[in-house]
């Protein structure tokens, strides 16, 4: 018998006002990339941080507009270096090119890397979504305290969507720089080999327990008591870890029949969203003992 489901609040009536800065707080704009999807949502969210230096958080996507906008609302400001939440190229495409422009070092957590080595055949389902050549000028680190002008970010691993995410706390403030990791419109794809089930669960506990009330997404809107919402997430997760578990006791024996116990009504592009997720979740149940996963030639199997 499978726990009750969470409801998670999720709020799709942002409007982004694409390519106007937009004040989120003191000393934090806002940029929206006009590069909307089922994925991204509304776009890509760029950040300035600070007043009269600055630092620019996630560049986007290649874009001729959103450089422009980006441009414009740094308004011949310094920036003293450019972060990433993390290499997913709506994110960081932009980058290298920007940090060029405005002539400041990139700094993130690492080259893009995967959660766990690939198995044999076994392929990344969001490779090209990955900016595998991006190497930064510096390595930032868990608890790490950074300077954007007169603004200090607090650096937070976040490893789960991908092994490299960062948050970013505005110290001194109750707000959190989310990236993927938390999101107000929707999940967070988590997506294996690329993205790890336990490492997201165990960042969801971190940040639950970080000071910060507020979180500030790079899709979508900002989210008014996070905490609260994060473990939502939480518990909406271990709710298809449920789940999974009594599809496959009840006779699913693959990802896909699995997905269809789950999602029976769901359009086909929600279904293979899902599958990624679904499968990090078999991951997850297997490495707990709780699922017994036979990988062989012709696809995986499952049992209970």
């Amino acid at each position: 018998m499978t726990r009750p489901a969470p409801s998670p609040a999720y709020d799709k009536s942002f409007a982004p006002r694409t390519g106007q800065p937009v004040s989120v707080a003191p000393g934090l704009v806002r940029i929206t990339a006009p590069n909307a999807s089922p994925y991204t949502f509304t776009g890509t969210n760029s950040f300035l941080v600070g007043h009269e230096r600055l630092a620019l958080l996630d560049p986007g996507p290649e874009d001729e507009a959103h450089i422009a906008a980006l441009i414009s609302a740094i308004a011949g400001r310094p920036v003293d270096f450019i972060i990433l939440t993390h290499t997913h190229r709506d994110h960081s495409a932009l980058a290298r090119r920007m940090a060029s422009m405005l002539a400041a070092p990139l700094w993130f957590g690492g080259p893009h890397r995967l959660s766990r080595p690939l198995r044999r055949f076994e392929r990344n389902p969001i490779r090209n979504s990955c900016d595998w050549d991006l190497v930064p000028d510096r390595t930032i680190i868990d608890g790490e305290v950074i300077a954007a002008g007169d603004i200090e970010l607090t650096v937070h691993a976040t490893p789960g969507h991908c092994a490299n995410h960062l948050a970013f706390g505005l110290t001194g403030t109750d707000i959190l720089l989310s990236g993927d990791h938390i999101m107000g419109w929707n999940s967070t794809l988590v997506s294996v080999p690329d993205g790890s089930m336990a490492d997201y669960l165990a960042s969801l506990e971190k940040v639950i327990a970080l000071p910060y009330r507020r979180y500030v997404p790079a899709h979508g809107g900002p989210i008014a008591d996070g905490p609260v919402y994060a473990k939502t997430l939480l518990a909406h997760r271990q709710w298809r870890n449920d789940q999974t578990l009594a599809a496959v006791r009840a006779g699913a024996r693959s990802i896909g029949a699995v997905v269809k116990a789950i999602y029976p009504t769901q359009p086909l592009m929600v279904r293979r969203a899902a599958a990624m997720t679904i499968k990090a979740h078999v991951e997850y149940l297997e490495a707990q003992g709780l699922l017994r996963v036979h990988r062989g030639w012709f696809g995986t199997r499952l049992e209970a």
